[in-house]
C-alpha cells in the first residue's frame, strides 16, 4: 500500500515538473515589445522679427595709396616700422636736403635783391614824376622811370613765385603720411637714388577705420527696400543711407556682432548681372578685420510681427530641402518639408509648411523615426543646446 502511495507521489511531482517546463517554455517565446521611445516636443515661438537681406561681399579700405617720392634725391632716413600704425604728418622717409635748402636761399637772396631794385625804380620813378611838376623833365624820361618800376614789381613776383617753388620742394624731402593707416614694408633703402625720371614709389599706406564692405543686391531685393523705406515715410536716397543700419559677420564669426549703415548706392544698375553695387562703412577700431577678406552682410528689408520660429538644432535636410519632425495624431511622428527663413540666434524662422499648433520634436530626435510611435514630453521652445548625446538632425532621409 505504502509502495502505490509513494508511486503516485513520484508520478504527481513528475507531471508538476513537466508543466513548469512547459509553462517556462511557453512563457520564454512570447515577445513583449519595447515601450515607445521618450521624446520633447515643443510649440512653435511667434515673435515679431526683423526681416534682413543675407548677402556676401568683401571689405576695402578707407583710402589707400602709393607714397612716392616727389622730388630728385638720395633716401637719407626711413622714419617708421614696416607695418606700423602712423597718425597722419607722421615723417615717413627722409630725402637729402642740401640741394633744395641751397635753391631755397637762392630765392630769398633773389627776392631781397629785386625788393632793393624795386626801391630805385620808385624813388626814381618818384624823382621824375617832381620834375614834371617843375617843367624841367620830359614825359619820355617819367615813361621810362615808370616802365623800370613795373619791371622790378614784375621781378618780385617772380622772385616770390621761385621762393615758394623752393619752399615747397624743400619740403618735398620730408615724406609725409597723408592720413592715418598702416604703412606696408619700404620699396627702397637708404642711399637709393629716387625721383630721378619722375615720382618713385616708396610704400603704400592704408587707412583700416573705418573699413567699407561692397556687395551687390539684386533688383528685386532693391525694389524691396524701397518698398519696405516707403512704408516707414522714407525714400531711397543717398542722403538717407546713414539711417539705413547694416551688419557684418566674419567667416570665423557668429551671426553679426559689426554694426554699420549704408554708405554708398550706385545710380544704376549693371545691365549684365541685373545687380546693383552697394557699399556699407563699418567702425573697425580694433582693426579685426583686414581689406580684401570675404565677409557676410545683411540688410533689413521689412518686419513681421507673426514670424514662427523653431530651434535650429531641431530642422533636418534631405533631398527635398528642410523638414521637422512633428508629433502627429496618436504620438505617431510625421515628417513636415518645411521652408526655412533667417536665423535668429540659436531660432530660425519657418516661412511655411508648419501650423502654430504643431509639437514639434526638439529633443530625442534620433529615437524618433517618421511613422513610428514615441512617448512625448511638452515642453518649451528652449533655444538652449540640446542635451548631451542629442544628434542634430542632419541625417539624411529618402
Amino acid at each position: 500500500m505504502r509502495g502505490r502511495v509513494y508511486q503516485g507521489l513520484q508520478l504527481f511531482v513528475a507531471l508538476a515538473g513537466m508543466a513548469i517546463l512547459a509553462g517556462c517554455e511557453e512563457s520564454s517565446n512570447t515577445y513583449v515589445p519595447p515601450p515607445p521611445p521618450s521624446v520633447r516636443v515643443a510649440q512653435p515661438v511667434h515673435q515679431p522679427v526683423t526681416l534682413y537681406f543675407e548677402l556676401t561681399g568683401n571689405t576695402a579700405p578707407l583710402n589707400s595709396v602709393d607714397i612716392e617720392a616727389r622730388v630728385q634725391g638720395y633716401i637719407q632716413s626711413i622714419d617708421y616700422q614696416d607695418g606700423m600704425m602712423v597718425k597722419k604728418g607722421t615723417k615717413l622717409f627722409g630725402i637729402e636736403r642740401d640741394t633744395y635748402q641751397a635753391q631755397l636761399d637762392q630765392a630769398k637772396a633773389s627776392l631781397a635783391s629785386q625788393q632793393a631794385s624795386q626801391v630805385g625804380a620808385q624813388q626814381e620813378y618818384d624823382r621824375q614824376l617832381n620834375l614834371m611838376k617843375q617843367q624841367v623833365t620830359t614825359q619820355t624820361a617819367v615813361d621810362s622811370a615808370k616802365a623800370t618800376l613795373d619791371e622790378a614789381n614784375a621781378a618780385i613776383l617772380n622772385a616770390q613765385a621761385n621762393l615758394e617753388l623752393a619752399t615747397i620742394n624743400l619740403g618735398y624731402t620730408e615724406v609725409l603720411a597723408p592720413f592715418d593707416g598702416i604703412v606696408t614694408d619700404h620699396l627702397v633703402d637708404i642711399g637709393a637714388l629716387v625721383g630721378i625720371s619722375g615720382p618713385t614709389k616708396l610704400a603704400s599706406i592704408v587707412q583700416t577705420d573705418p573699413l567699407y564692405a561692397y556687395f551687390n543686391v539684386s533688383e528685386t531685393q532693391v525694389l524691396m527696400i524701397k518698398a519696405d523705406l516707403a512704408k516707414q515715410g522714407r525714400t531711397f536716397r543717398q542722403t538717407d543711407l546713414p539711417t539705413i543700419p547694416a551688419e557684418l559677420g566674419l567667416q570665423t564669426e557668429e551671426g553679426y556682432p559689426h554694426k554699420g549703415h549704408l554708405d554708398y548706392v550706385s545710380p544704376q544698375l549693371d545691365a549684365s548681372t541685373g545687380t546693383l553695387q552697394v557699399r556699407a562703412l563699418f567702425d573697425n577700431k580694433d582693426h579685426a578685420m583686414l581689406p580684401g577678406l570675404f565677409v557676410r552682410v545683411r540688410v533689413p528689408v521689412g518686419h513681421n510681427d507673426k514670424a514662427l520660429l523653431v530651434r535650429d538644432d531641431a530642422i533636418g535636410t534631405n533631398q527635398l530641402g528642410s523638414y521637422v519632425l512633428a508629433l502627429g495624431k496618436d504620438d505617431v511622428i510625421e515628417q513636415k518639408q518645411v521652408k526655412t527663413g533667417q536665423k535668429e540666434g540659436p531660432l530660425r524662422v519657418i516661412e511655411s509648411g508648419l501650423d502654430p499648433a504643431d509639437l514639434v520634436v526638439i529633443q530625442g530626435i534620433q529615437l524618433a523615426i517618421p511613422g513610428s510611435k514615441v512617448t512625448p514630453e511638452k515642453t518649451e521652445m528652449n533655444p538652449a543646446a540640446s542635451a548631451a548625446g542629442d544628434a542634430k538632425a542632419t541625417t539624411t532621409m529618402q
